[in-house]
């Protein structure tokens, strides 16, 4: 399948007719459209509707973490998993016990529900050229994909590389 392909049936497909931006909206009595957030930026945990930004800020309020993104991935029992990548401040090292420190950070700032089920540290995080972070190939990544589609934006192909590769 091209890429073509992948786009058309990534964004044409979900509403007849319709483009799919995957950004969530509500319109006010006035007619006005309210912007309210990306629509795949909502894990639902348990039953649980959790925010992915939510779960970001509350690992980069720890100290020893510079970076965080959070995807969701399929699990028989909850539905989806939480899966956190996380890109640590040169002061820190990766570790067991800092990823249960995580946990618990996540858990004290928001609740347990919250808490990444995994937590894999990262050197980097996919980016495009102007910054914002690829989830769609951290999701593949997450899930144990092989990643697919349009990675022509993307800053730093070895990032990628070694993400895949710690699978």
């Amino acid at each position: 399948m091209g890429t073509r392909n992948v786009t058309k049936n990534s964004y044409w497909s979900e509403f007849k007719g319709c483009y799919l931006t995957g950004d969530g909206a509500r319109r006010d009595r006035d007619g006005y459209f309210w912007i309210v957030g990306r629509i795949d930026d909502v894990l639902n945990v348990a039953g649980h509707r959790l925010g992915t930004s939510e779960i970001e800020s509350a690992l980069v309020a720890h100290a020893k973490v510079a970076e965080a993104a959070v995807v969701g991935r399929p699990d028989e029992m909850k539905g989806q998993a939480v899966v956190a990548f996380v890109t640590l401040k040169g002061i820190a090292s990766p570790s067991a016990g800092l990823k249960t420190e995580l946990r618990d950070h996540v858990g004290v700032h928001i609740s347990a529900i919250a808490k990444p089920d995994e937590i894999r540290f990262a050197e980097g995080l996919p980016k495009t050229r102007s910054g914002k972070i690829m989830r769609r190939l951290l999701k593949e990544i997450a899930s144990g994909k092989t990643v697919t589609g349009d990675t022509t934006t993307l800053e730093d192909f070895s990032v990628l590389a070694k993400l895949s590769a710690e699978e």
